[in-house]
Order: C-alpha cells, then structure tokens, then sequence
C-alpha cells in the first residue's frame, strides 16, 4: 500500500484531532499549572531539565495511544486477510508498514511537548538532554509490536480502547509506587527528575527501555515464529532481561534513578578568591558584582581581626543544585547560592544574600556546632554561638537577615522571645567595647563559651559552622 493511501486509511490519521487536542490542552494549561510562563524562561533554563519536564506528563499517554493503535491497525491485517494477500512478503514488513502510523502518532506526542517546550525557553539541546525522548520513542515502538499481536488474538473493537485505557492507568499508577520500587522505574515513565547542570545517567533509560524491549520480543517470536525450540530460547533470554532490569532498577530510591551531575558551563574571574558562576543560570551578568562583594566581604571580617581563610574558589552552587551531587566546601573551595542571591537582589540590587553566605561559611568555631537540635539536649549553647555571629554580621551589615533567619529557628523554644533578647545584648555588649582588640577578645571568648556549652552529640550529627552556609 502507498504511503499516502496508508495514511488516509489509518486510524491514527482519523484520530489525531483528538490526541494533538489532548497534548495541546496537557502543554499549555497543565505544564504551566505550577511554573506559569514569565516563570520557565526567567531560568535558571537547562535544557535536560526542560526536555524532562516537558516529558513528564506524555509518556504513559503516548504509550497507550500507540498500543490502541496498533491493537486496532493489527485486528485490521487479520481481518482484511493481509497475509493471504502478500504472501511473499514477511509477516513484519507487512506489519511494519501497516504500524508505522501508530508509532509516528506515539513519536509526535512525545515530540510535540518537547520542541514547543524548547522553542518557548530558546534552547538548543544536546544528544544527553534528548536521553529520555530517545527511551519514549524506543518504548513506542515495543508497544506499537505488542498492540499488532494483541489485535490479531483478541477482537480488535474491544481490545484497543480497552488496552490503551488500561496501559495508560497501570503505567500512570506506577508513580506512586515505593514497595517494591522497581515498577516505577521500568514502566517508562521516568520518575526520577534532572535538576540543573544535570543529566540522565545510561541505565536511567536503559533499563525501561530494555525491559520493554524484551517483552515485545518474546511477544513477537511466539507470534511470527512456528518453531518451538526459538521460542523457548526467546522467551529464557527476556525473562533474563526483565528480572536483571527489575534488579537493577530495585536498588534505586523512590524517585533516585541514577544521574549524572555538574555539566552546566561555568565563568570564573578573579583571584585569591576566584569565583565561578553558571553562565546559563540566568544572573551571569553580575559575576563582577559578585566578585566584588566576595572580596570586600573578606577583606572586612580580616580587618575587624576575624580569623578567616582566603579559599582559593567561590564556585555557584547551582552547578550542582541539589545538594546530595555536590561536593562539600572546604577552606579552600567554598558553594554557595551566588545565583540564587544575584537573582534574588535583581540587576542593581545590593548583593545582602552574598554578604550572609560568606558570613556563614568564613566564620567558623573551634568546636563541631550541631546542624539541628537534639530533644532533651542543653541549647544554652545558642546564646553565645548566636551573639558572636551577630557581632561579626555587623561586621558585614546583614545583621537584620541573619536574625530574621535565626528567629524563625528560636520558635522552636519555649522561651525564644528570652533567647532572642540575651543574643542582642550580648552582641551589644561587643560592639560598645572601646578598642578594636576588646571587640576581638570578647569574640574569641564567646566562641570559646559556645564551645562549652555544646552537648556532645552522635557521630554525624555536627558539622562546622562553615558547613551550615554552603546553602543558605
């Protein structure tokens, strides 16, 4: 049949009003539900991240849509006795022609969202960023193979809607599944989501894909093949390919398939310390400022004798955005949100959020300072710890941030209005202190008070005072 007949004939053509409708409503009105428009193109805009988003709501809709097809488009060669027409010709050239149709409908559902998506944010993807409509677009052509058998076994009017219904609500369930954890991540609809500077590791999408892959296999040998014994061996070898996926993709987390970190691009400037932002996160154009600020900052906490060290690099913590990927500051490299808080001054804003992470992670104790608060522990600790930090941050003038952060954390206590009142005049008492090396004695004291007063605590539950601003 002529490629033109064959689409004027075919159910996918006749149907497509309504799936392009669906994928039309699905884009515009449910992707943008919770990140409106003026949202997605302020970035920080990568392109894996918006190919996944983009994604995310197509995947079980195109599967179940290329499964209808197909079922119906198979009962149809059965029916027409397509076989007995063309004898000389294989069982799957036939299909194959017959099914390409229902596997463009299900290749355009995932492509449609996707390149409406990047032509809205003006991205250009790379092969890695395209990893996931590759894997869709593999799995639609499992299921346009497992349709066309179904719809030679099963009547053809039942079978499809019944099917693509069916598939869509099973594969659309397996998101909510956490025991076992595996049929989430081989169903097809990836439930593990890229962050910025992020890509989808092989077996992410390698794994559904085979696991799919290996069910229309065994499906289409027992169906094309009369030979017992390939059937067998057919049948062993994608049941090893199943129960090795399913293995395999038990050992993930709930939504933690595995991923690759840190490939955004990056600009640095400077030295002594060095700072490095994203360039495609969408504040690169302060990166002077920032570096400025870094600098000042620095220079200020050493000349009111604040014992801190010069790191070597600032690096953008949004490089590597959650928090899990990313390797830890050191004194010698720090993260921080220099993104984040560019964006969040705007163009000419004053940098205060850069200001309050170099705060946090320059000023150190000579002790472990707990990153939360142990039930039934002392927190007498918090008052001096949390007055030094306050003198220092006059140092920087973002005391006003830094007890906003910390008051919200005193609501935890009974008495926080008491602990918040001693931690501002004990600073006090700091800054009225007549002579530069008084207000660094005092601040070397408290320090050593703090450390004091710090309840021992379990293995792994402290971390260097440094450590708590990396994220802030």
């Amino acid at each position: 049949m002529k490629f033109r007949a064959l689409l004027r004939t075919s159910a996918a053509t006749w149907t497509a009003p309504v799936w392009c409708g669906i994928v039309a409503f699905y884009f515009f009105y449910a992707l943008h539900l919770e990140d409106p428009y003026e949202e997605v193109v302020a970035g920080p805009l990568w392109d894996a991240q918006q190919v996944g988003l983009a994604l995310d709501y197509f995947y079980a809709f195109a599967y179940a849509i290329t499964l209808g097809l197909a079922t119906w488009e198979g009962g149809r060669l059965k029916h027409d006795r397509v076989w007995d027409m063309a004898p000389s010709r294989t069982r799957w050239i036939v299909a194959g022609q017959m099914l390409a149709p229902a596997v463009g409908a299900g290749w355009v559902i995932l492509l449609l969202p996707v390149v409406m998506r990047l032509i809205e944010t003006g991205l250009v993807p790379t092969f890695a960023a395209g990893l996931p409509l590759f894997m869709g677009m593999g799995i639609v052509c499992a299921y346009a193979v497992v349709g066309c058998v179904v719809g030679h076994l099963a009547p053809r009017v039942i079978a499809a809607p019944l099917g693509a219904v069916a598939s869509f609500y099973v594969i659309s369930k397996t998101a909510a599944y956490s025991d076992p954890v595996w049929p989430r991540h081989v169903s097809g609809q990836l439930g593990t989501s890229v962050a910025f500077g992020e890509y989808y590791s092989a077996p992410t999408v390698l794994v559904p894909f085979l696991f799919a892959a290996a069910i229309a296999f065994v499906v289409a040998v027992w169906w094309s093949s009369p030979r017992f014994p390939l059937r067998i061996v057919a049948t062993i070898s994608a049941l090893a390919v199943v129960v090795v996926s399913a293995r395999t993709a038990s050992g993930w987390g709930v939504a933690d398939g595995p991923i690759s970190a840190g490939h955004a691009p990056a600009r640095c400037i400077g030295s002594e310390p060095r700072v490095c932002m994203a360039e495609t996160g969408g504040a690169i154009e302060r990166l002077g400022d920032v570096q400025s600020e870094i600098t000042r900052s620095l220079e200020k906490l050493q000349a009111a004798d604040i014992g801190v060290a010069v790191p070597s690099t600032v690096t953008d913590g949004l490089l590597y955005e959650r928090a899990r990927t990313r390797p830890r500051s050191s004194s010698s490299t720090w993260w921080l949100p220099l993104t984040a808080q560019a964006e969040a001054a705007g163009p000419k804003g004053r940098l205060t959020g850069i200001r309050l992470a170099v705060l946090f992670s320059s000023v150190t104790f000579p002790c472990s300072i707990p990153v939360s608060r142990t039930p039934g522990a002392s927190a007498d600790w918090i008052v001096n710890h949390d007055a030094a930090m306050l003198w220092a941050a006059h140092t920087l003038d973002v005391q006003d941030p830094y007890l906003q952060r910390r008051v919200g954390e005193y609501g935890q206590f009974a008495n926080g209005d008491e602990i918040l009142a001693k931690v501002r005049e004990r600073a006090a008492k700091g800054l009225a202190l007549p002579t530069a090396a008084q207000r660094t004695a005092w601040f070397e004291q408290e320090q050593a008070k703090a450390c004091r007063l710090v309840p021992k605590q379990p293995a792994g539950a402290t971390a260097a005072a440094g450590d708590q601003g990396a994220d802030s």
